[in-house]
């Protein structure tokens, strides 16, 4: 089950990194995340009020409000990247926020084996090489990889709090709904700020209604891969769903070859597939 669940959670995440990062390229990133998540928001308190979810509220959702935090941060600056490209290079750099989550089981008694550090190690090699020296043509904007990094400690930091905001279906549900209106709340507070220092918030054409579906989607399949996450999380080792969940950028970068047919330099590729293969080692160490 939780093999299931974590593979599901990367499949989620990866095609709503995939469409919140194109939509970035028309919308800015702050109006993405603002939007995306209130429509999970509402869906989340519809579904809060029928299963009485209330009923579940207690200190744990503490967890909840602290991903709240942390999650627009790493979206906002996930995007961005995505935005800045190319997404073949930027999402599997986004791997490393397995890091995390395996610390916290670390933490929590877990040991790694010999198999795991290597896996470490490869995926930081993998980081190098994808930012690193290009030998022709554009290199890789190193505002990307620094955004890719920021984005990556913020996912983790969510990986690791969400598992810990609940223990029943119900509590879930109403962990996810105090964790989007939380997201709602910081992501429009950034976007005001943004606002007053003279940022666009919208388009010229002004706002994208033929994008909205595309916004609801990346907002509920992000809270799905939550949900499966937190599922997969508390069936088993948290370090195992963690690196299984963090095989999403494999989607993203196999979205953007046959959607967008990037093409990646052969340093750019070795980089984001030694990122992937330390990911690996580290989910069957």
């Amino acid at each position: 089950m939780t093999a299931l669940f974590a593979l599901a959670t990367s499949l989620l995440w990866g095609l709503a990194d995939f469409g919140g990062g194109l939509l970035t390229r028309r919308v800015p990133a702050l109006t993405v995340v603002v939007v995306s998540q209130t429509v999970a928001a509402v869906v989340l308190g519809a579904v809060v009020a029928v299963t009485g979810g209330w009923s579940e509220a207690g200190p744990r959702l503490w967890f909840a409000f602290a991903a709240g935090l942390a999650g627009p941060v790493a979206m906002i600056s996930f995007y961005q990247a995505l935005a800045l490209g190319p997404m073949g290079v930027v999402s599997p750099l986004a791997t490393l926020s397995v890091a995390v989550p395996v610390a916290v089981g670390l933490f929590l008694g877990e040991r790694p084996g010999l198999t795991q550090a290597v896996g470490i190690a490869v995926a930081v090699t993998g980081v190098v090489l994808a930012g690193g020296p290009q030998l022709g043509g554009a290199a890789v904007q190193r505002r990307a990889v620094l955004l890719t990094l920021v984005a990556a400690l913020g996912f983790g930091t969510v990986f690791a709090l969400i598992a810990e905001a609940s223990t029943t279906v119900t509590g879930l549900f109403l962990a996810l709904f105090v964790q989007r209106l939380t997201n709602v709340a910081a992501g429009g507070a950034a976007l005001y700020v943004s606002i007053k220092r003279g940022a666009p918030a919208l388009p010229e054409s002004g706002f994208p209604w033929a994008s909205l579906p595309a916004l609801a989607f990346v907002g509920l399949a992000d809270v799905a891969a939550n949900g499966t996450y937190s599922v997969a999380a508390q069936h088993g080792p948290v370090t195992v769903a963690a690196v299984l969940a963090s095989l999403y950028p494999v989607v993203t970068a196999l979205a953007a070859r046959g959607v967008l047919r990037e093409r990646l330099r052969g340093i750019q590729a070795a980089g984001a597939g030694l990122a992937l293969v330390g990911t690996l080692l580290l989910a069957t160490g």
